[in-house]
């Protein structure tokens, strides 16, 4: 006997997700929502600009039209666009890479320093 379940959730809280590229994806860039669903009912993403509110970040790289894997929770690396210290405020920056908060939307903390370039690891702010 099977048993429909209504549940509010498409997806797991805080889990990991798969998203389709609308533009080409790096892996350990931040991307954001780019439109609708695609036609094969994926989520659609591509790399976010700075001040962005990101989905998550990007786990490989994708060309347009391929699947890629979307980090949402917890810590993550992502490359540093300048300098970050341990314990700064983070949000995107140039090339969906992960910068000082200045001005934009504060997406986490850096859990590690990075020099520009390096690869940071960021907590997200729930």
């Amino acid at each position: 006997m099977s048993t429909t379940v209504n549940s509010a959730y498409s997806y797991s809280p805080g889990a990991n997700i798969t998203a389709e590229a609308t533009a080409a994806v790096t892996g350990r860039q931040f991307v954001k929502i780019s439109g609708n669903r695609t036609a094969g009912g994926n989520l659609a993403v591509a790399p976010a600009a700075a001040g962005n509110r990101p989905l998550g970040v990007a786990a490989d790289d994708a060309a347009v039209g391929q699947l890629v894997h979307v980090a949402r929770g917890g810590v993550v690396k992502v490359i540093a666009a300048g300098a970050i210290a341990a314990g700064a405020d983070v949000q995107v920056g140039a090339g969906g890479a992960a910068s000082t908060a200045s001005t934009g939307t504060v997406v986490g903390f850096a859990v590690t320093g990075a020099a520009d370039g390096a690869v940071a690891e960021i907590a997200f702010y729930a």
